[in-house]
């Protein structure tokens, strides 16, 4: 692999990670394109590792704002309001990571042997996704709704149904971020509350996927090589920084589903021409 190649892989990733349009599946196509079939999937997770430092940065105040009132948990400190809010918060944390756990370590011996086809299939899946979930919103906001406070934690309930989405979408070609979001939208959950919940989420995810392919290391160094590996890192956390600051905007408006314009007609493209 090239400098070249390595930095247009960061790119492609930082972009496609926060948009819901599949980083991997995306990743995927790219290598296929590229003739870079003997890539190691740990390439990818650290690609992912560096828009998970994205993640960090944009989300820093609220998950400082979260480990502070882990810290006082601990130490069992009494709770004021927030910090009660901060509690369920973490709770539907620990849930959905657990689905998306089991589900992704399901899913890690099937993805290698996935053809190029069925990850763009995966476009699809994710589009249609984001269709029903716009749809669903939509239907909710024209019901009346008790009165409350909009940005409440994630109940378990939802923590459940959010993590099995995200669990959904460790499939090549299905967006985490697209299916998670769309999970926590089906679910009732406040759109800014579902995008922040998304990312920070991703978190424990992308760092259980680097422990689970971390024994590759040596053997990703000695294949790509330094250069790329890094060159590939800056350009990823670059993208998925100015990536992550416009989908949230997006999703404020509510308008995930204009994805859905690109993904369909890619995928089935995909389908019909890549092998």
């Amino acid at each position: 692999m090239s400098v070249i190649q390595g930095i247009l892989l960061g790119i492609l990733q930082g972009v496609a990670e926060f948009l819901p349009i599949s980083s991997s599946g995306h990743l995927d196509v790219a290598k296929n394109l590229f003739g870079l079939g003997d890539v190691p999937i740990l390439f990818d997770v650290l690609l992912h590792l560096a828009t998970l430092a994205a993640v960090c940065l944009y989300f820093r105040r609220k998950i400082w704002e979260l480990l502070k009132t882990l810290a006082r948990w601990i130490a069992q400190k009494q709770a004021d309001e927030n910090e009660k809010q901060n509690r369920r918060m973490i709770i539907a944390i620990i849930i959905s990571t657990a689905v998306t756990g089991v589900i992704g370590i399901a899913t890690s011996k099937l993805i290698p042997n996935l053809s190029v086809k069925y990850v763009c299939a995966g476009f699809v899946i994710t589009a249609i996704l984001l269709i029903f979930s716009a749809m669903i919103e939509k239907r909710n906001e024209s019901k009346i709704k008790p009165a409350g406070n909009p940005k409440s934690p994630v109940s378990a309930i939802q923590a459940l149904f959010i993590g099995f989405m995200q669990g959904v979408g460790t499939l090549p070609g299905i967006s985490r971020s697209g299916s998670t979001i769309a999970g926590a939208l089906f679910a009732g959950v406040d759109r800014k509350v579902a995008g922040e919940y998304s990312f920070i989420i991703s978190i424990p995810a992308i760092l259980g996927a680097f422990i689970l392919e971390v024994k590759d290391l040596e053997k990703v160094s000695q294949t790509i090589g330094a250069a790329p590996i890094v060159a590939g890192c800056v350009a990823a956390f670059a993208a998925g920084y100015i990536s992550l600051t416009l989908l949230m905007k997006i999703i404020q408006k509510g308008k995930l589903q204009w994805f859905a314009a690109y993904l369909i007609p890619a995928g089935i493209i995909g389908m019909i021409f890549l092998r």
